[in-house]
């Protein structure tokens, strides 16, 4: 990593920013971001932290990375304020836009603490020993007389002090510390404690600019409809009641753009304002060519995935002697788990303002990737992508759905073809059917054990339409990668085998938080109750014994925190006072590793017949040192809405190539009335940040599943446990 103060005038050129003042840049190198497969180890060293330190003290920090909800513009300008010793108070928060010197934008991953959080760091620790510096200077006396505390310099023989404000333009010619000392854990102000989302007075006044928000002068508006299935074509259209609605100018046919996240080509009506667009796009009389995945039906698809995984598949991984384990067991237990599709379902569709003029192009969205946007707008125009201008927008939620740019794409084609600025509104509908979704999935298990009940073989094949079929579309079943977290999984079983069945995509597969790590919590953690039952041992204490028998020396770290964490779930939901539950109701527990973080969750449900209530959950994260606990907690309560969404109700379903689903009344999402009493425990942890926006979801469907049985005796196989009939 290296450090430098950024000239003024490119700084201001780039930011905005009126005045001078001190200017911190960070670099972090290409070659540990490709480490952390961030960025290809081709890319060039980029510049991705910004301090402007005003003349008047107010303090800017720029956050590159996407803030939707979860809290990141709040939690990594915070660890740049605590180093610095800033007033929280005094600092302003600004969204970069797309732009190399922020560094990697994407925001996905649960990546961006982990990949930030020392960067971010380390620029407030400079930005603090330059004021020093400066202050030092102007008494005439040592670095070492003087400290940072609350915007100010103090000198310790006199207790003088100097603003932060007052030594910017001194501090900004002092030299740049090669290695800022950072503060020790036990002197942090912010890091680690409850600290207010900047922003939170701005949401709750409805003052926060979302991509729906952006207005610009001449601005016209675009509804739009696509094929209903995925690769086909426009057949025929009459535009005629359309163009007969007031307000309308112009009805456009977007081709197909066949690059990923490009357009799957459509429809667009365009008007004078979004109502009208809406309305006048369903009087549109379009026919379609569906094209091969008509033949597309979830229910039949879902039954050749659990016979592709119920028979031998193609081999990922072995290790060990599976015949001679399977062959010797004192018995033998098997089960099959699958899941349906899930869309992202975010609160604001998808929306973008574009501008498409002869010699500049520029966007305003809610986007998870600006640089995709800058890649995908630049093969269109063939311009640059450095020339496309992306201003990132809060997303109002994306959860993967927003890392792709196709409602971007759309819209720049209309403006193009209009010549002035666009609008473009996907409606809930639109971007239910013809979005991307999270993949449907099927896995077999088998095991032996033997006498004392140890687990001696473990055979797992999966089959889902893999995300890498977006770039591959030939692909037909998932790759080994794919498959790691399976392969690698903290289990210790000596005999272990992974196989991959086919499973082709008819429809596209997209990032869904937590992504894989869904069905594979899912399928190991009530795959493991199911063996304990089996072998006649409780599940703790089963689950431990498995993580017991892992003697892989370079897990055995990754080993005990899952155990630990596993322990503090189970001790906080009163796991080992279950017998005195009445007999409808039971705990069960789970426990997952993804996003290199460790979940546990005990849900505590009541069961009466076919009716499901969830009564506690109690959840437990090891993601290593927390920004924000405020924040974490909150993304905690958000993992185990939607993990009990996609467990009990949300499931994608096609029949003849289309989605069936349009909205939120026949894709039920939770309800405020369903949410249970959410309890989360975070241990303190000395450990570097890990991933904490997507690793809460995976465990919940298991430990409602493992619940469920322990209150009622059935066992629930199939995500959602009560899907609707659509």
């Amino acid at each position: 990593m290296s450090i430098s103060n950024v000239s003024r005038r490119n700084f201001l050129k780039g930011a905005g920013v009126a005045t001078g003042g001190l200017v911190i840049a960070v670099a972090l190198p290409a070659n540990a971001l490709a480490e952390k497969g961030i960025l290809p180890e081709s890319s060039a060293s980029t510049l991705n932290a910004f301090i402007h330190l005003e003349e008047n003290g107010d303090t800017v920090i720029y956050c590159g990375r996407c803030e939707m909800g979860q809290g990141i513009s709040t939690a990594l300008p915070s660890a740049v304020a605590d180093e610095m010793e800033a007033d929280w108070q005094r600092v302003t928060v600004k969204q970069g836009d797309a732009d190399e010197k922020f560094g990697p934008q994407a925001t996905g991953g649960s990546a961006s603490i982990r990949v930030m959080y020392q960067p971010m760091r380390e620029a407030g620790a400079t930005a603090k020993a330059m004021l020093i510096a400066a202050a030092a200077k102007v008494w005439k006396t040592s670095a070492d007389n003087c400290f940072a505390q609350s915007h100010f310099v103090i000198n310790k023989i006199n207790q003088q002090k100097l603003g932060f404000g007052e030594l910017a333009s001194i501090a900004a010619n002092m030299p740049i510390p090669e290695k800022p000392v950072l503060k020790k854990k036990s002197d942090f102000n912010y890091i680690g404690k409850k600290l207010p989302r900047h922003d939170q007075g701005a949401v709750v006044v409805g003052k926060r600019t979302y991509g729906v928000d952006t207005k610009l002068p001449g601005l016209k508006y675009a509804a739009i409809v696509h094929c209903p299935v995925l690769g086909g074509s426009l057949k025929s259209l009459d535009k005629t009641e359309a163009m007969k609605v007031k307000g309308v100018s112009d009805v456009i046919e977007i081709p197909r753009f066949d690059i990923p996240f490009g357009s799957i080509g459509g429809i667009a009506v365009v008007a004078d304002n979004s109502w009208t667009a809406q309305q006048a796009v369903k009087k549109l009389k379009v026919e379609w060519n569906l094209g091969e995945n008509a033949v597309y039906n979830t229910k039949e698809y879902k039954q050749q995935l659990v016979a592709n995984v119920e028979k031998p598949a193609t081999l990922a991984a072995e290790r060990g002697d599976l015949e001679t384990a399977f062959k010797t067991a004192k018995s033998k237990i098997s089960a099959t788990y699958t899941g349906g599709h899930l869309s992202h379902a975010p609160m604001e569709p998808n929306a973008s303002v574009v501008w498409v003029q002869k010699d500049s192009c520029e966007v305003w969205a809610s986007t998870q990737s600006p640089a995709d946007i800058q890649k995908v707008l630049g093969q269109y125009l063939k311009r640059e992508p450095k020339d496309i201008v992306v201003h990132v927008a809060m997303a109002g939620g994306a959860f993967g759905r927003k890392f792709k740019c196709d409602y971007v794409h759309e819209a720049a084609v209309i403006s193009e073809k209009t010549g002035v600025p666009i609008q473009l509104i996907w409606s809930r509908e639109e971007d239910m059917r013809t979005g991307y979704y999270h993949s449907i999935s099927a896995q077999h298990i088998e095991a032996s054990m033997d006498e004392n009940g140890k687990v001696t073989g473990w055979l797992h094949r999966a089959a889902f339409p893999s995300i890498t079929s977006l770039f591959n579309p030939s692909l037909e079943r998932a790759t080994d990668r794919n498959l790691a977290d399976v392969t690698n999984h903290l289990f210790g079983v000596e005999n272990f085998r992974v196989e991959s069945g086919d499973a082709k995509a008819h429809t596209r597969i997209g990032w869904y938080r937590a992504v894989y790590a869904i069905f594979y919590g899912f399928a190991f953690s009530t795959f493991a109750d199911e063996l304990a039952h089996k072998a006649g041992k409780d599940s703790l204490s089963f689950v431990n014994q498995l993580f017991d028998n892992n003697k892989n020396e370079e897990q055995q770290e990754q080993v005990k925190r899952a155990k630990e964490i596993l322990a503090v779930a189970a001790n906080k939901s009163d796991w080992h006072n279950r017998a005195k539950l009445p007999k409808n109701q039971g705990i069960g527990l789970a426990v997952h590793y993804s996003f290199q973080s460790y979940v546990a969750m005990a849900v505590h449900v009541e069961v009466n017949g076919d009716d499901i209530k969830v009564l506690n959950v109690d959840c437990a994260i090891d993601c290593g040192q927390v920004l924000n606990l405020d924040g974490a907690t909150a993304q905690m309560e958000g993992a185990v809405v939607m993990g009990m969404s996609l467990a009990l109700s949300t499931e994608i379903t096609f029949k003849n190539g289309a989605v069936v689903n349009s909205n939120f009344h026949d894709y039920q999402v939770m309800r405020i009335t369903d949410m249970p009493n959410v309890r989360v425990h975070i241990p303190d942890s000395d450990e570097n940040p890990t991933g904490l926006g997507e690793p809460g979801v995976a465990p919940f469907a298991p430990a409602l599943s493992n619940a469920i049985f322990a209150a009622s005796g059935k066992r629930y196989r199939d995500l959602p446990f009560k899907p609707l009939s659509v």
